[in-house]
């Protein structure tokens, strides 16, 4: 506890940002995150606006015994980036960017999202690979993996980064590389927020600018077939294919026609990153395959496509989802996903399979903490719905439909898809690399200060 006024006004003057208290006119808009659900009462919340005041707010933390959670994009689905009763150190005012033509990198400060990067990459005709959705944060993003359309050319988003600034429990600022610190550079990569902050992120880019990509629809009679084929079709397609599976009520609106509105059906979200002239000839296979009900596929800008699904889903909706790693869709367990994928309880519930092969899965599982490349999608199970009164609803929904497929999967999950479920779950998710996660965060973190995340206790 903190028993004198004194310590705080000294830290206040330390920051060149603001420490928001819950007296403060701001403190409800700067404590809530991304997911409706989550309503965690901070003691206070530091917004940081460079190192110094990440540095004075984790030495502040520690000597005076704080809970701390570390809030990057606020989309954590777990609420991990918030606490109640502790110090949030909030990076969401640390944006900045800066591109290296020469070096095709980028330097990312940890408060950016995904459409602050594709906004400073894109002007120079590159793109990194990372997520779905243009409001998440690339610092969670990261450090849990990074899977998105780009996953299958490019690999994860950890598989693109060079290094990171990490400031550890101690107050100490480093630098996380291959040649730096190779240690802790294993462990951000997939191993969560569990070994420092991390302030800034290095990453090779990609010169991909333009892809052809978007939606496909079929009906939910067709799910099978399409489930069937897609599994292999993704698990032998080129790199330049990627392609996530959806169960989906379709929105009612533009840019959806009028007789599919609100509608349970079946989707591939496709992403092709060749060249444009090839991509009919590319895509020639998957149109033979069987005529969806509709076909939005066509070609777009990366931050076109990485902002598609943005005004679905703003800020505020009630969220409860469950992942796993998925290697294989056998009959008996399409059928269960089809079971639960057709019982969707709001318009915004969905199921999702993300592809981790092609070049993601081509990564030596002990070369970083992610440890699943075997596997060939990341799923996700998402209860979704803006009103608080279906949170039981959707979250009832979800856990039936991980606990059906679940026995069907390979045992952990992208730590960006769990709430919070238990050690058990975290040492699935990690596996064989679990045990040097615990030797370096006894190394990095032995009092446990980075707590508020799926943990890696050391011990």
């Amino acid at each position: 506890m903190l028993a004198e006024v004194e310590p705080i006004a000294q830290f206040k003057m330390n920051l060149r940002g603001k420490l928001i208290e819950p007296h403060d006119a701001d403190y409800e808009t700067c404590r809530k995150v991304y997911n409706g659900m989550i309503d965690k009462r901070p003691t206070m919340i530091a917004r940081c606006l460079d190192e110094a005041d990440v540095i004075a707010a984790v030495n502040f933390a520690r000597e005076n015994n704080l809970l701390v959670a570390i809030r990057g994009g606020g989309h954590n689905g777990a609420g991990l980036g918030m606490c109640d009763g502790g110090l949030v150190i909030d990076l969401s005012l640390m944006k900045g960017t800066h591109v290296d033509a020469v070096e095709k990198t980028i330097q990312v400060q940890g408060g950016c999202t995904l459409g602050d990067v594709d906004h400073a990459t894109h002007a120079f005709g590159m793109a990194i690979p990372m997520g779905i959705q243009s409001t998440t944060g690339i610092a969670g993003l990261t450090l849990g993996g990074g899977v998105g359309h780009l996953s299958r050319k490019c690999g994860l988003t950890i598989d693109n980064l060079l290094e990171a600034d990490v400031v550890l429990a101690d107050g100490q600022f480093v630098r996380a590389s291959e040649e730096e610190n190779s240690d802790l550079f294993w462990a951000i990569r997939g191993g969560g927020g569990n070994f420092g902050v991390v302030t800034s992120f290095l990453f090779r880019t990609h010169p991909i600018s333009m892809v052809y990509g978007g939606p496909m629809l079929w009906e939910l009679t067709d799910a099978k077939e399409v489930m069937k084929w897609y599994h292999e079709f993704i698990k032998g397609a080129s790199d330049d294919i990627n392609g996530f599976f959806a169960f989906l009520t379709v929105p009612p609106g533009p840019p959806f026609p009028e007789h599919l509105h609100l509608r349970n059906m079946c989707a591939v979200v496709w992403c092709y990153t060749g060249k444009l002239e090839d991509a009919e000839k590319a895509f020639e296979p998957i149109r033979n395959f069987k005529k969806p009900a509709l076909d939005l596929v066509g070609p777009l800008p990366v931050p076109a496509l990485q902002s598609m699904f943005d005004p679905l889903m703003p800020t505020g909706m009630q969220w409860y989802w469950k992942g796993d790693y998925v290697k294989e869709l056998t009959d008996e367990a399409i059928d269960l996903y089809i079971e639960h994928g057709s019982k969707l309880p709001t318009m915004l519930s969905t199921m999702h399979l993300y592809p981790i092969n092609g070049a993601a899965g081509r990564v030596d599982k002990n070369a970083m903490a992610w440890n699943f490349r075997d596997a060939n999608y990341a799923m996700v199970i998402a209860g979704i719905d803006p009103d608080p009164a279906n949170k039981d609803v959707i979250t009832t929904w979800a856990k039936d439909y991980w606990n059906a497929v679940h026995p069907h999967s390979e045992g952990g999950s992208y730590i960006n898809f769990m709430m919070e479920e238990g050690q058990d779950r975290v040492k699935a998710t990690y596996g064989s690399n679990y045990e040097k996660l615990v030797t370096i965060k006894k190394k990095y973190d032995p009092n446990n200060l980075f707590r508020v995340n799926q943990n890696i206790i050391p011990v």
